[in-house]
């Protein structure tokens, strides 16, 4: 009777104890956000209705390394620095350019790619070669973004600048003529160049203010450290270079 009482004890405090174990083990969830339109960094996969693209591969393999799990929304680029400001998403992934303004709000990994602002001509257009170029005319480029900004601070007023809301809308002003030419960030400018705007229009000019992307992460995250040490492992055991080929076709050039 007591061998069997024992026994009984025994295994109600295994059980106890493994259920413990297996609820510190859980990750915790960070609620995310990111821009459907910023190809190849995020786009929706029309097949699966899942997100895809490079920015998802190195949040989904960030998040494995850190210990913790993603819930991912969207949502419009303007907004996602302010919602993590908020505290209403936890951090964010989307072609997100680090500058001074936004680390006095949010706090941001380490660089995790090397970019810069680009010119997007149609392909007849043989006016325009340089930014100095675009004075008079109609430009298109995307509300909230670093490219918004370095037009309004170098033409203001010389040029008719308009912000999109979403990538895909400028680049059909473009296409449709009501703009002249659109200035964005040079990969998703690269990129619908050679897919969808292939022999329609063409990029010019020299690569822009110098730009680095990195996840935001709410003010005091603990979470960035993890983070950064994630990606610092990503690209010395060479992962880093399969998700970046994996994208853009070649392992990334970047130190």
């Amino acid at each position: 009777m007591k061998t069997t009482m024992l026994k009984g004890i025994s295994l109600g405090s295994a059980l106890a104890m493994t259920l413990g174990l297996t609820s510190q083990a859980a990750a915790e969830t960070l609620q995310a956000a990111t821009d459907p339109s910023f190809v190849p960094f995020e786009m929706m996969d029309q097949e699966s209705g899942e997100m895809v693209g490079f920015d998802m591969d190195i949040l989904n393999e960030v998040a494995k390394r850190a210990g913790f799990e993603v819930d991912l929304r969207t949502m419009d680029f303007n907004g996602i620095i302010p919602a993590v400001q908020t505290g209403n998403i936890d951090l964010a992934i989307a072609g997100i350019t680090i500058t001074e303004e936004r680390e006095k709000i949010v706090d941001f990994t380490d660089p995790y790619y090397d970019s810069g602002l680009r010119i997007l001509v149609s392909a007849n257009n043989e006016d325009v070669e340089e930014f100095e170029d675009l004075e008079g005319m109609r430009i298109g480029t995307k509300i909230g973004s670093t490219s918004y900004d370095y037009l309004q601070k170098n033409l203001g007023d010389d040029a008719e600048i308009t912000p999109y809301p979403g990538s895909s809308d400028m680049y059909m002003a473009l296409m449709g003529g009501s703009v002249d030419a659109v200035f964005y960030d040079a990969p998703n400018v690269g990129y619908f160049s050679q897919t969808k705007g292939k022999g329609r229009v063409k990029t010019v000019g020299s690569l822009y203010e110098g730009q680095q992307y990195g996840i935001a992460f709410a003010d005091g995250s603990k979470w960035v450290e993890s983070a950064n040490k994630a990606l610092a492992e990503m690209r010395e055991d060479g992962t880093y270079d399969e998700i970046h080929k994996k994208w853009f076709g070649e392992a990334s050039t970047s130190e």
